[in-house]
């Protein structure tokens, strides 16, 4: 019997039916014209080589509520919040005009650089925005669509947390987005985006939804929070990490990004908290800039700001492997806030 969320089998398993829906997905497009083609293949292709994160929670929570390893329900209520994540990732990528995902093109740049290469008529950037907006809203759309194919008698209950999930994700988001436009953030803010974009998304909504569609107490699903939250903030951190000093290689995006879009991360609300008013204006007039990149980085080093905030990785970790045993779920929450906190992607 599976009593592990972080399988290779279940990521396989996920794979299998991102791409059985998608192939569905196309006895709908297709007959529109080979235009809608490009849209599916879009959309597998994007999803293509993730890490699994939020479908493994969610099977975590599963798990941990008692729910049957081997029920193939689970598996297409999970994969649908890979969905979401692809529709999170279109858009953003989007807004903050990264050219780069995984290693492969954006999907505003990919319909754009397909616009100059089939010759077509009109603005080329334009095409691709509008075609990552509209992709976006149909991988939101198909969130719900396979999620509601589990048919679960629980199906139901758990879309409460599947919306809240949502709800979160796009608040997070724009208290990102208004985060820069504003000089600075307080490392208290800074975390407060942290919450909303990422640990809710990323681990706490995913543990809850996979728990109720077990069955699973209040009680329980109180418990899942010790862990995520204090988890999803360390996963988020890190990436905060990776996005300055990641090897691109590995990461898939060029290093410093964060620091080229001017986003007010944890690491740089800590870095205008420790550096000198000579750092807290070079902050100032280089974050967002493309030459500031490399002083940037090289004061969040100096001024002790990325060793802060390895501390408040360490800290984080700490208080979701406390949460995890006082749960009793080590077998199936354990390996996977390895995965979550200590990566190179």
């Amino acid at each position: 019997m599976t009593t592990r969320a972080d399988l290779p089998g279940f990521r396989t398993r996920i794979d299998h039916t991102l791409t059985e829906f998608v192939d569905a997905q196309r006895a709908v497009l297709s007959p529109l014209g080979p235009d809608l083609d490009a849209l599916a293949d879009a959309a597998i292709a994007f999803v293509a080589g993730g890490k699994r994160l939020r479908p493994q929670f969610c099977y975590a929570g599963w798990l941990v509520a008692g729910g049957d390893p081997d029920e193939p329900a689970i598996v297409r209520a999970a994969a649908a919040l890979e969905w979401l994540q692809g529709s999170a990732l279109v858009h953003d990528d989007l807004m903050d005009g990264s050219d780069t995902r995984r290693g492969r093109p954006s999907v505003h740049r990919d319909f754009e650089a397909r616009h100059v290469a089939e010759h077509r008529h009109g603005d080329a950037a334009g095409f691709g925005a509008s075609a990552a907006v509209l992709l976006g809203d149909l991988l939101l759309s198909w969130t719900d669509e396979l999620f509601r194919s589990s048919d679960l008698p629980t199906t139901r209950a758990a879309f409460g947390f599947l919306d809240l999930c949502k709800t979160e994700v796009v608040a997070g988001q724009f208290l990102d987005v208004a985060g820069q436009t504003r000089a600075s953030l307080s490392v208290e803010e800074a975390m407060l985006v942290v919450r909303y974009k990422s640990a809710k998304y990323t681990v706490e909504r995913p543990l809850h939804i996979g728990a109720a569609l077990a069955g699973g107490s209040p009680e329980l699903v109180a418990g899942l929070s010790e862990v995520a939250l204090p988890l999803g903030e360390a996963f988020q951190l890190r990436d905060d990490v990776l996005g300055v000093f990641g090897d691109p290689a590995v990461t898939g995006k060029p290093a410093g990004d964060d620091l080229r879009e001017g986003k007010r991360t944890v690491l740089v609300a800590r870095a205008f908290e420790l550096a000198d008013e000579a750092g807290r204006t070079l902050l100032a007039e280089g974050l967002g800039t493309v030459d500031g990149v490399g002083p940037v980085a090289e004061l969040i080093r100096a001024c002790g700001a990325l060793d802060a905030v390895e501390a408040d990785i360490s800290r984080l970790e700490d208080a979701a492997d406390a949460a995890i045993d006082r749960l009793g779920a080590r077998d199936v929450l354990g390996p996977l806030a390895l995965t979550a906190t200590r990566r190179a992607r």
